[in-house]
């Protein structure tokens, strides 16, 4: 059994939440890590781990490349995080804007304000000692992990990883974790990281309902997808799928403070 450790449950494609954790269970998907990417998406990813508190943990997200959020919204979310802190398991998604830069005129800009709001959600993450779902792609990744040293946040995952393997070595050097996307079944970049990195160090994600190509094109994404994952990081190690689900998942449980179950 694995842990899908970041889907967006609140999106009306997962209207139904307990369908969808049916279809997960059917798949070797016992639990999913919900997050959030704004004040609205945050309240629908609490209601759905308090519908179904055996199956979902929720983060409290604020997205980075959502450039139309304000400086409102985050005070809002800080609200947020402050209330519910006893009973989420994480900040995500936070971290650096990347995609929204490309073309962007104030790109410089919005980059320095992305790393001012990001200072702002470690300080939470840090004060009520909070795992964190970074969002933080590409050239992103450097200062996103600068600033989790800054502020002494010891538990985090770089979620969707796409990074320079010296990033990488570094990141998982001082002990944070990275996630591979479905992708890693059909995508050589993904691969190679899979198979650089540690078993101990990585997670497995679907990030739905976020659309794939490969064996993928044309079907649901869920968080079932995480098996799929899972398994395909197994062929890479060249280890039984059992074992590698048991310490992928027991990478999430250390991760997010989860009880076994």
């Amino acid at each position: 059994m694995i842990i899908d450790s970041h889907c967006h449950l609140h999106d009306p494609a997962f209207a139904d939440v307990r369908a969808a954790l049916r279809t997960s269970h059917a798949h070797d998907v016992w639990g999913v890590i919900g997050v959030g990417c704004d004040p609205d998406s945050n309240e629908r990813t609490l209601a759905a781990a308090m519908a179904e508190p055996k199956g979902v943990w929720a983060c409290l997200g604020f997205h980075p490349d959502w450039t139309q959020l304000t400086d409102a919204e985050l005070e809002t979310v800080e609200f947020q995080v402050t209330e519910h802190q006893a009973h989420i398991v994480g900040l995500g998604e936070i971290g650096l804007p990347w995609y929204s830069l490309e073309g962007a005129a104030d790109a410089a800009e919005l980059m320095t304000r992305g790393r001012a709001r990001l200072d702002r959600l470690l300080l939470l993450a840090a004060r009520f000692d909070l795992a964190v779902s970074l969002h933080a792609p590409h050239g992103a990744a450097v200062g996103a992990f600068e600033a989790l040293k800054r502020h002494h946040v010891e538990r985090a995952v770089f979620h969707w990883h796409k990074a320079p393997p010296d990033v990488t070595r570094a990141i998982v050097a001082a002990g944070y974790l990275v996630s591979v996307s479905p992708e890693v079944v059909y995508r050589e970049r993904d691969r190679e990281m899979v198979e650089a990195v540690p078993l101990a160090s990585l997670l497995v994600e679907s990030d739905a309902p976020w659309k794939y190509g490969g064996e993928f094109a044309g079907l649901d994404s869920g968080p079932w997808l995480a098996a799929r994952v899972a398994e395909e990081v197994a062929k890479i190690k060249r280890l039984p799928a059992e074992d590698t689900m048991f310490e992928l998942s027991s990478n999430a449980c250390r991760l997010f403070d989860l009880v076994w179950a």
